[in-house]
């Protein structure tokens, strides 16, 4: 496990998540491996959250906003297939986000981004030998804001997992729900009765209680999830952590493109 500093004691509540014990590092591993899910409550210090709400709303007017429709596989749709058919169903995805370039050096956020001793603990967690940031400048911190109406449609993740930290609540809405091993992404298994099933609103997900400075590992690759509407007047701001297992590599053009407008 790599050293702890001052700068990332001041960020983090060790005192309930004490990230340099092995013992408690396990336990994570353990937790996420059963559940496919990790929730860290109270892994921020209560004055961190409260200025990186500052920090994030000062910075929202540079937010690049979105709107779009998706199917829950993040694929595009097929012809072969009906309208009806779950393969081609839409769902809807709104938000707001800023990138790492547009987070302020000195911010904790990056501080705690580019921790060894943090990228060391999800490492551990999630089974991988190391953990890099990502190579490109937009795609390895990402605040997204959610304003009222705005939501985040039914999906599974390409990716192995996700990190994110709750900054602040809406007023209603905005509760993370999912339903674990919908898929067998692995064995190309879709599930089409399953998420068909989901979609007409028979299924009953799980709802994670996120409240503001608690960390989140999720493994969504077969896990489906989404993120409900934002009621009210108070904007959901959540961070996004993302790495890489190896060094150097960056979101694809096209896809910083279609998430951030911009390459860099």
């Amino acid at each position: 496990m790599a050293p702890l500093d001052d700068a990332l004691a001041s960020i983090i509540d060790f005192a309930n998540c004490p990230i340099d014990d092995p013992v408690f590092t396990q336990k994570c591993a353990d937790d996420l491996a059963r559940d496919g899910v990790l929730l860290l409550p109270n892994f921020l210090h209560d004055n961190v959250i409260a200025d990186l709400v500052t920090e994030a709303e000062a910075h929202r007017d540079q937010a690049y906003y979105t709107a779009s429709t998706h199917n829950v596989y993040l694929t595009p749709p097929r012809d072969d297939l009906a309208a009806d058919h779950p393969f081609n169903r839409q769902v809807t995805s709104s938000k707001g986000c800023i990138t790492t370039d547009q987070i302020p050096p000195a911010s904790d956020l990056q501080t705690l981004y580019a921790s060894d001793a943090f990228k060391a603990f999800i490492a551990s967690i999630v089974g991988e030998a190391a953990l890099y940031e990502y190579g490109d400048p937009l795609s390895g911190i990402n605040v997204h804001f959610a304003g009222d109406g705005q939501e985040l449609g039914w999906h599974f993740d390409n990716s192995k997992f996700a990190i994110t930290l709750l900054l602040q609540k809406p007023l209603a809405g905005g509760d993370f729900e999912y339903v674990r091993d919908l898929r067998d992404a692995d064995n190309g298994e879709m599930n089409y009765d399953g998420v068909s099933a989901l979609l007409d609103g028979k299924l009953t997900p799980q709802v994670l209680d996120m409240q503001p400075g608690g960390l989140v590992l999720f493994r969504g690759r077969n896990s489906v999830h989404r993120v409900t509407p934002t009621i009210g007047d108070q904007t959901r701001i959540l961070v996004v952590l993302a790495y890489n297992a190896e060094p150097g590599m960056a979101l694809s053009e096209s896809a910083r493109m279609t998430f951030f407008g911009r390459l860099g």
